[in-house]
């Protein structure tokens, strides 16, 4: 019988030792076209689900596929370090119930904690990944909590605001009185919602293409 995973792993393994990713890159080095993707980073926060592993499917299929059609891209992957969330689960593992017990720890021994558990799952979904047949440059994976990532935002706000793109206003902002700290849409309670979503399918025939040898192929082979 077949053994799939015995052989997902050594095809993962032929991609390894060969280092797929260095001649994919050479292969397009000097194309003029270019591909370029900025990864929507999943948060690192825990291990991948099967949502994760969806999108991330089409995402690497879409590289792998531009790759091949000779466009140079750059297999960066990201990952989303910031968050009420992950502050929360830091939380629940040191047994503190609202902000003052944060503040009684420390806010930069709270802060080390969150990015122990981010580096954590980073590494753990990184794994995943890989187990996955996603290929990145994963040694230069990008975190939303670098300080070149936070200067690049604050540098784009400052170009904004120079061409006078920003506008100063007033709006409510929901408050979590616990946290003591502003929530998002999704972060609110009664913002996730079961929905069932109508589907369509498709059927086509496969027609078999058989494509004849000429005579010469066939007495070179015998």
């Amino acid at each position: 019988m077949f053994d799939f995973v015995k052989n997902e792993h050594r095809i993962l393994k032929l991609w390894q030792d060969r280092d797929v990713l260095a001649q994919m890159r050479d292969k397009n080095k000097n194309a003029k076209e270019l591909y370029r993707t900025l990864d929507g980073p999943i948060t690192a926060n825990g291990s991948m689900c099967l949502h994760h592993c969806w999108g991330r499917t089409f995402k690497d299929a879409m590289i792998k596929y531009n790759t091949l059609k000779g466009r140079k891209t750059h297999f960066q992957n990201g990952f989303d370090a910031q968050g009420m969330w992950v502050e929360v689960e830091v939380e629940k593992l040191l047994g503190l119930n609202d902000k003052k017990a944060i503040l009684d720890y420390g806010l930069a021994n709270f802060t080390e904690k969150c990015i122990e558990r981010v580096n954590y799952f980073a590494d753990m979904q990184t794994r995943q990944s890989i187990r996955l047949g996603q290929i990145m440059d994963w040694e230069n994976s990008y975190f939303t909590n670098s300080d070149h990532n936070i200067e690049c935002i604050w540098n784009f706000l400052k170009v904004c605001h120079e061409r006078g793109m920003l506008v100063r206003s007033y709006k409510s902002m929901p408050w979590c009185p616990r946290c003591g700290t502003s929530l998002s849409e999704h972060e609110m309670n009664g913002s996730f919602r079961e929905r069932t979503h109508k589907a369509v399918f498709a059927k086509a025939r496969l027609v078999p293409r058989v494509i004849a040898r000429s005579e010469a192929t066939k007495q070179s082979h015998g």
